[in-house]
């Protein structure tokens, strides 16, 4: 009987490899429950067809959210959540003059018509959701504040410089911005027609415009940034 060949000294035996990935899987999990819930609105959304798009057990998902509803809130406070947080409020917190700043945001926004068709995600469940599960809506709304806060802190910082109309309420204002911004996203989804949105970013632009303080008016020199997606 052959002998089994000795190890050489200090040789150290070789480490399985780890097949399994259970932050990776949730991570896809998540990502593909987002673009179907994006898609098809949460009531609709296929667990069967997240499962197809990540090639994971429906085990492995329930090991991660026990329900539907878990995926669904965990999809708000990890996707969505981050989406206002990358496209509004990390972009607020520039170097800048305020109305600068939320110019160059509002024109960086998409206007291709696939991000107009599928309309903004937090608007879609807010719409969907917030009349049916309490869950949900909570989430939604810390969402919306957290947006509009930001909003609301980046007016103070103008109208402490000076830049911003010192009559003009943050709060008030930035309530009113959101609600222009979904307002026109909500049109043009309908209108399925990117001409739409276009118009609604025009119009918001004009409007921010006349926040400024008289005398720092500035025309054709906002800031401006890459478009990203709503």
């Amino acid at each position: 009987m052959s002998k089994r060949p000795e190890k050489n000294a200090g040789e150290k035996t070789p480490v399985k490899r780890r097949l399994r990935d259970p932050e990776g899987t949730r991570e896809r999990l998540l990502q593909a429950a987002f673009r179907e819930i994006h898609r098809s609105g949460f009531q609709s959304a296929g667990i069967d067809t997240i499962l197809a798009a990540t090639n994971v057990t429906k085990g492995a998902l329930y090991y991660h959210f026990e329900s539907k509803e878990a995926l669904g809130y965990a999809v708000v406070e990890e996707k969505i959540a981050r989406l206002t947080r990358d496209r509004w409020l990390h972009p607020m917190q520039s170097e800048g003059e305020a109305i600068d700043i939320l110019i160059g945001v509002v024109r960086g926004l998409p206007t291709r018509h696939a991000d107009v068709r599928e309309s903004c995600p937090l608007l879609n469940l807010a719409q969907e959701m917030s009349p049916l599960d309490e869950q949900f809506r909570k989430r939604l709304e810390r969402i919306f504040l957290a947006w509009q806060e930001g909003i609301a802190t980046l007016l103070r910082k103008g109208k402490s410089q000076g830049t911003v109309r010192r009559n003009l309420n943050p709060d008030e204002t930035a309530s009113f911005l959101v609600a222009m911004v979904e307002g026109h996203a909500s049109l043009a989804k309908n209108a399925q027609d990117a001409k739409v949105w276009e118009v609604g970013i025009k119009n918001i632009v004009g409007w921010l415009e006349s926040l400024r303080q008289p005398g720092n008016r500035k025309r054709g020199r906002s800031n401006r940034v890459s478009r990203g997606a709503v």
